[in-house]
């Protein structure tokens, strides 16, 4: 059994109610819901939201929000891993026992069915306890600058004088999907760890979204991308 997790709280602060605001006029979180439907992997698709708008509206697009996350777990500092493993214990008193489960956002408009197909299958087939999304850096972070009083200096010195093209490829997480085995959800390990395996997307399909600035510039690849 595989079920989907969908972390949708009100209390969006740099964009309030961002996972229901109108992104290309449907709400964001439509977009998570509608491609975990389309993916055809899941046997249940469950919102986790502390916000009765967002439970309406998340029921509208035919995700299941069977419980409302409790205030604990719904400020600013609760992490991704207590939100579904909360999630996965409440599933677990109705008896509904899945053997993965997929965190996805509900920020995420660009996300593909075949890049959820393809981070379950890697888990399944690899010896992984988490898949998810990551994509490259678009230049070195080796070169990278920090501001000092007097100007500027590198954060890495020691490889001023390395040829780019010498430098690792460096990678950053997506924000888009985390598959795991339950039992590791439920354990609440850590995810950016040597037993997780990386589902690497082009960059012109990855956009954070978190500032008002981040919305606007996803409105105009969304744009391209379907134009």
């Amino acid at each position: 059994m595989r079920v989907a997790i969908i972390p949708a709280r009100g209390g969006s602060k740099r964009i309030p109610r961002k996972n229901i605001k109108l992104f290309h006029g449907k709400p964001m979180i439509s977009y998570a819901i509608q491609t975990a439907h389309s993916s055809n992997l899941f046997d249940k698709i469950i919102v986790s939201t502390d916000d009765q708008e967002i439970a309406d509206i998340a029921r509208s697009y035919d995700a299941e929000v069977p419980f409302l996350r409790p205030n604990e777990l719904s400020d600013d500092y609760t992490g991704t891993t207590a939100v579904v493993a909360h999630a996965l214990e409440e599933l677990a008193s109705k008896g509904i026992y899945p053997d993965y489960t997929c965190c996805i956002y509900a920020t995420v408009p660009f996300l593909s069915p075949a890049s959820l197909i393809h981070g379950y299958e890697t888990l399944v087939h690899t010896d992984s306890e988490f898949s998810f999304s990551v994509t490259s850096f678009p230049y070195p972070i080796f070169r990278a600058l920090k501001k000092e009083e007097d100007g500027v200096a590198m954060v890495w010195p020691e490889f001023a004088s390395t040829r780019s093209q010498d430098l690792i490829e460096t990678y950053h997480d997506a924000g888009q999907f985390y598959w795991g085995k339950t039992a590791s959800w439920l354990a609440q390990k850590k995810i950016f760890a040597p037993y997780s395996a990386p589902i690497i997307l082009p960059r012109h399909l990855v956009q954070d979204i978190d500032t008002p600035e981040d919305w606007i510039r996803a409105e105009f690849m969304y744009k391209a991308l379907h134009s």
